[in-house]
């Protein structure tokens, strides 16, 4: 069962990455891309995910994923129930939504100096 303690470090740790509260909800940034959201009572995370492949993730984990607003299915995101994750994968999250805000040089040198993932 993950938590939020157990992902809030990966958004002052990863580079380029910084928190910020908008409206009472922790999100994890780079530059003014939003990559992770939590909602108001923190038990829901929002992240960046490829469209095309979000389907097939809320259909393998429907208790533990969901498809976004319909106001937000143009974008890259999805969400998930952050107690029904556990704390490795609910990081692994966190690190590809990163991945896909940052240059690939920034995910390429992670990879070397994490070569076991976030773990």
């Amino acid at each position: 069962m993950a938590v939020i303690e157990d992902v809030r470090p990966l958004g002052t740790e990863l580079e380029r990455s910084y928190q910020v509260y908008v409206r009472g909800r922790l999100k994890f940034r780079v530059k003014q891309i939003v990559y992770v959201a939590f909602s108001l009572d923190e038990s829901v995370m929002g992240f960046a995910f490829p469209k095309e492949e979000r389907a097939a993730l809320v259909a393998s984990g429907p208790h533990k994923f969901h498809m976004p607003s319909a106001a937000d299915m143009r974008f890259n995101w999805v969400h998930a129930d952050l107690p029904a994750l556990d704390p490795v994968e609910a990081r692994e999250f966190v690190v590809d939504a990163w991945r896909m805000v940052v240059p690939q040089k920034l995910s390429r040198a992670y990879d070397l100096t994490h070569p076991n993932g976030p773990g």
